[in-house]
Order: structure tokens, then C-alpha cells, then sequence
């Protein structure tokens, strides 16, 4: 692997880790207070699930991201896609800040399903950029459908 990849590979989990750590600072204070008060349903998966699965998540949205930077950030279609992948970054660290920070499911609700698509976006230019890099994002937009129907429920359930 050339030097340049590997560097910008690197850059880009580094960046996703931070916004992933950044997003952890509401979520825990959140996970600790208002989160053991409500009701959630039957299939959500324990507290200590989240930690390993988001860190797996970014660093192959790292890996991802650095994959089509390293394509060249003069083409067009690279800059379309990390564009998107920036966007869905920023609303991945706002559905915490929301949900956990300000205890709202039904705003969070509404970032989650367009974080949702975002990814979707995403996935389809990092795709036109490099296949292998789209494919990579498959778990993450998995796992957010999972937790829209989870953020889902938990509005449901405590209105």
C-alpha cells in the first residue's frame, strides 16, 4: 500500500474516532441519567454492545472515507462523495447530542432517518469512486436501521 494511502487512511479513522469520541461525552452522561429512566423495547441490546460496535463502525468508516480521498481530491466525483460522507459524519455526532444531550427522541427520530439516507448517498459515491470503500459502509447503514427502528420504539414507548 503507497505511503500517501495509508496516511490519509489513517487521517480519516482518526477523524471518525474523534467524532465518535466527541459524541461519546453526550451519549454517556445520557446512558447514566435519562436513558436508565425510560422505557425501551424488548430487542434492545445492552449498554456494553454500543462502545465496541460504534468503534468497529468508525474505524471502517475511516478506512472507507480514506480509501476514496486517496483517489485524488481534484476529481469531482471524489469531492461529491466525501462531501456526503461529511454530512452524515455531522449528523451522526448530532443524533447523539440530540438523543442522549437533550432527551429528545422525536428530534433525534428525525436526524436518525436522515442520517439514514445520507449514508445511503454515501454509499452510492463512495461506490462510483471505489467499490471496495462503499461496500465498507454496509455494517454502519445497517446498524443505524437498527437504531432507527430502536429510536423508534423508544419514542413510541415513552410518549
Amino acid at each position: 500500500m503507497k505511503r500517501k494511502k495509508l496516511y490519509r487512511i489513517l487521517i480519516c479513522i482518526v477523524i471518525c474516532l474523534g467524532v465518535g469520541f466527541l459524541s461519546s461525552i453526550a451519549t454517556q452522561t445520557g446512558v447514566n441519567g435519562w436513558y436508565k429512566t425510560i422505557v425501551k423495547p424488548s430487542f434492545t441490546p445492552p449498554n456494553f454492545v454500543f462502545a465496541p460496535v460504534w468503534t468497529v463502525l468508525y474505524i471502517l468508516m475511516g478506512i472507507s472515507a480514506g480509501l476514496v480521498w486517496s483517489r485524488g481530491s481534484y476529481h469531482k466525483w471524489v469531492k461529491t462523495a466525501l462531501y456526503h460522507f461529511v454530512f452524515q459524519l455531522l449528523f451522526n455526532a448530532l443524533w447523539s447530542l440530540v438523543f442522549f444531550g437533550l432527551e429528545q427522541p422525536l428530534f433525534a427520530l428525525l436526524i436518525i432517518i436522515t442520517l439514514f439516507i445520507l449514508i445511503l448517498l454515501t454509499i452510492k459515491w463512495f461506490k462510483i469512486v471505489n467499490k471496495t470503500a462503499a461496500y465498507l459502509l454496509i455494517p454502519y447503514v445497517i446498524w443505524v436501521a437498527f437504531a432507527t427502528v430502536l429510536n423508534f420504539e423508544i419514542w413510541r414507548l415513552n410518549s
